[in-house]
């Protein structure tokens, strides 16, 4: 996009529950409804065997296929005005069954910024503690995975092998820094 084409007004082509559908200049592009978030969790928990990385997958439609991913969800799901950092405390004890003593707010980041406006809060949760199963809320089949850390890269492998859609955002486990 060039500064030509964001002088232009923009312009909603489609508006549904989540996501609206918009054009600004030559540029289409989608945005999520009513400013709606996302929180993303990096749930790493240690104990005498070492250190484990909590994943899910879960069907995604618009891929036609379950998916790899880190927890997450929509902040504001759970209240009006909901905390970016409450969310994450939320959906990471939905999802995956464990509560974390603290969230650490790791920065903003855009997943696809050449179609996708959203962005989403990634949150590294410290002290963790199992309280349940996880799974989601009613509907959502959602599976958990605890992962050691040192076998992470051939479980990526195996599950890739399986069938399975690998969300972009595994590749901070990959890449140094955010799990020291």
């Amino acid at each position: 996009m060039s500064e030509q084409d964001m002088a232009t007004a923009e312009e909603t082509m489609w508006a549904g529950r989540f996501i609206t559908a918009k054009k600004r200049g030559r540029w289409e592009y989608v945005s999520r409804a009513r400013n709606i978030r996302a929180a993303v969790i990096l749930a790493i928990d240690e104990d005498a065997e070492g250190r484990h990385v909590i994943l899910v997958d879960q069907f995604r439609v618009p891929l036609g296929r379950r998916c790899i991913e880190l927890p997450a969800g929509l902040v504001g799901d759970g209240a009006v005005d909901e905390d970016a950092a409450d969310a994450a405390m939320r959906e990471l004890e939905e999802e995956t069954g464990y509560g974390a003593g603290r969230m650490e707010s790791l920065g903003e980041f855009y997943s696809s910024p050449g179609m996708v406006s959203e962005s989403f809060t990634l949150f590294r949760a410290h002290d963790l503690q199992r309280t349940g199963n996880g799974g989601g809320v009613d509907g959502e089949d959602i599976h958990v995975h605890r992962v050691p850390l040192a076998r992470l890269t051939a479980q990526i492998g195996a599950w890739r092998e399986q069938g399975y859609a690998l969300d972009v955002k595994l590749l901070l486990l990959l890449g140094a820094g955010l799990v020291g």
